[in-house]
């Protein structure tokens, strides 16, 4: 579903006043890309579908608080989905994927997210292995700064610099990337 930001607006106006429409609206809209983040860093059908609920229940628990001068609400979706999703694979024993996930796909990332993934990989390829490791991390497996470090045993100090340097790369490679990179990175300071 394309809005124009006047429509969007609206939308999430009535969200925030209590409309279980706006809410349905928001849901068919969002929920597939965000079901998509989930189960990337899950990995479990049943629990991506759990925490997709969970997301949904926070959403409008929380809809006043949502305020558009700070970003796109998408993007504020985002943020809740993964934080959820994180911290419930950080609760848990089973780690480890036992399912082949290549049959799942993230409809509707490409309406919501502008971003040329080809272009994407090629800039993130152009980077030293040691960026490409740290990037892959934090953003596609969804470590923590801290996790992270221990993985490549480094010292965290080091590690930030891998990310700052790398995203510095990227900036220069790719502008638009800023916009996709930017959603997890308040997550994880």
């Amino acid at each position: 579903m394309n809005s124009n930001p006047s429509e969007e607006s609206l939308l999430i106006s009535q969200f925030q006043s209590g409309n279980t429409r706006a809410l349905s609206t928001l849901y068919d809209k969002y929920s597939g890309a965000l079901y998509g983040v989930i189960i990337r860093i899950c990995k479990d059908e049943a629990q991506a579908q759990d925490l997709l609920q969970e997301t949904f229940i926070t959403l409008w628990d929380k809809a006043k608080e949502y305020d558009s001068k700070k970003g796109r609400f998408y993007t504020w979706a985002y943020r809740i989905a993964k934080n959820k999703t994180l911290n419930a694979i950080r609760n848990t024993q089973d780690l480890i994927q036992n399912d082949d996930l290549g049959v799942y796909t993230n409809r509707g990332a490409e309406e919501i997210n502008e971003v040329d993934l080809p272009k994407l990989n090629g800039a993130i390829k152009s980077l030293e292995a040691h960026h490409q490791q740290a990037l892959e991390l934090v953003y596609f497996q969804g470590l923590t700064h801290r996790e992270a470090h221990k993985e490549m045993d480094v010292p965290l100090g080091t590690f930030k610099s891998y990310i700052a340097q790398a995203l510095k790369k990227l900036r220069e490679v790719y502008q638009a990337i800023i916009i996709w990179i930017a959603l997890g990175i308040e997550s994880l300071l």
